[in-house]
């Protein structure tokens, strides 16, 4: 007798749920990148601390000028690496925000609708309700009149 309830944005909420789905997924890819270029950071400071050592060690040595060139070019080398890693996971820092704040908003999205879902879905409980019991009042009432008809 009575229609069940029926979501009319049900694909648009679908479609929204695996937007954030996928915005989850790429949080996590980001993450994981993240995770690989502090790898990179950390062995591009164990480099410079290894060039250092290598300066405090040859200190104490006597070296030509070329040797010296030379291990200043690997100390510059050493340091730019590092500085390079260093920028690289500030990008990858940025990157993971802007997946964050994507999967927010995706969130977001989909929690309205699925809100509205919840309050349309009420609001048919309450009028499938409303419909049952005024049928049962009819029902009641044509009873009442029948059997007052029949005294």
């Amino acid at each position: 007798m009575t229609r069940p309830f029926q979501f009319r944005l049900e694909r648009v909420r679908a479609l929204r749920e695996r937007a954030e789905e996928e915005a989850r997924e790429e949080l996590a890819s980001s993450l994981a990148i993240r995770m690989r270029g502090e790898a990179m950071l950390r062995a591009a400071a164990d480099g410079v601390d290894g060039a250092r050592a290598a300066r405090r060690r040859s200190s104490s040595a006597v070296l030509s000028g070329a040797e010296l060139r030379a291990l200043q070019a690997y100390m510059e080398r050493t340091e730019r690496t590092r500085e390079s890693a260093a920028l690289e996971l500030d990008r990858r820092d940025a990157e993971v925000d802007a997946r964050r704040s994507a999967l927010a908003q995706r969130s977001q999205d989909r929690q309205v609708l699925e809100r509205l879902k919840e309050r349309r879905a009420a609001d048919h409980r309450v009028e499938t309700e409303r419909r049952e019991g005024a049928l049962l009042d009819e029902m009641a009432l044509s009873m009442h009149r029948r059997s007052e008809a029949t005294l």
